[in-house]
C-alpha cells in the first residue's frame, strides 16, 4: 500500500510539472538586451528596466492582485482591468492576459508600450515610487551570456 501511494505522488507530481507556465526570470543586462532586441528607444530603456525591477522583479511570470481585485500581470505588471482580457483576446492592447505571465515578452512589451504612450511611465505606481525623478541611463552592460549590449 506504501509503494502504491508513493507511485500515486509521483503521478500527480509528474502531471503538474508538465502544466507549469513557461517563465523567466531576468538579470538586469539580459533584461536590457532583450528591450534592445525588440526596439525599444535607448533613451528610455533607463526607465523601463527601472520600472521592471521595480513592478516585478524582471519575473515574466509574476501575478500581483491589487486591493481592488484587479491584476497585474507578467514582466511589465499590465493591469488586467483594461489592457487584457482572461480566456480571449481582448482589452485595450487585443491581448490575452494568460499571454502577459510567460516568457515571450513580444505582446508584453508591445502593450507595455502602448500603455506609455497613452499614460505615461506614471501609469506604474512602481515607477512614480522607484524611478521617477532620477537619472536613469542604460545599464552599462559589457556582456550577458556572451552576447555584448551595444554601447
Amino acid at each position: 500500500m506504501a509503494g502504491l501511494k508513493i507511485v500515486l505522488c509521483f503521478v500527480i507530481l509528474g502531471v503538474f510539472s508538465n502544466q507549469s507556465v513557461h517563465a523567466k526570470v531576468y538579470t538586469r543586462c539580459g533584461l536590457t538586451k532583450q528591450l534592445l532586441d525588440l526596439n525599444f528607444s535607448r533613451t528610455f530603456i533607463g526607465n523601463w528596466v527601472c520600472l521592471i525591477e521595480s513592478e516585478s522583479g524582471k519575473d515574466t511570470s509574476k501575478v500581483t492582485i491589487r486591493a481592488n481585485g484587479r491584476k497585474g500581470l507578467g514582466l511589465f505588471q499590465i493591469k488586467s482591468k483594461d489592457w487584457c482580457t482572461f480566456g480571449k483576446k481582448g482589452g485595450l492592447c487585443n491581448v490575452k492576459c494568460e499571454d502577459m505571465t510567460n516568457e515571450n515578452i513580444k505582446d508584453d512589451a508591445a502593450c507595455a508600450v502602448k500603455v506609455r504612450d497613452e499614460l505615461g511611465f506614471s501609469a506604474w505606481n512602481g515607477w512614480k515610487r522607484s524611478c521617477k525623478g532620477r537619472k536613469l541611463p542604460i545599464p552599462v552592460c559589457l556582456s550577458d551570456d556572451n552576447n555584448e549590449i551595444p554601447k
